[in-house]
């Protein structure tokens, strides 16, 4: 789904978008961490699940880590009856 018609649907749902970031470069580099740790674990990681299942995340992970995958963070709020939705008034709590 695209992030228009993801926020369309919040937003149909009577949600209001506060912030929409996209992730992309981030993930990459975060997909990328998952990868190298999960390879570094791998019989750890057998002891959890078996080994066509560490294929297939290893796989998906490396694959999305190509960078080709836009991924989308979004703050939504559902306001009470009165309008307010108990959001700071700036976004510099978000970050810290």
């Amino acid at each position: 789904m695209t992030i228009h018609r993801t926020l369309e649907a919040a937003e149909a749902a009577h949600f209001e978008v506060r912030d929409t970031e996209s992730l992309r470069e981030h993930y990459t580099l975060t997909l990328r961490q998952w990868v190298r740790r999960l390879e570094a674990h791998h019989d750890e990681v057998l002891r959890l699940v078996d080994e066509p299942t560490y294929r297939v995340w290893r796989l998906y992970m490396s694959g999305l880590a190509r960078g080709r995958l836009n991924i989308y963070q979004s703050l939504l709020v559902k306001p009470d009856s009165q309008g307010r939705s108990g959001l700071s008034l700036t976004c510099a709590d978000l970050y810290v």
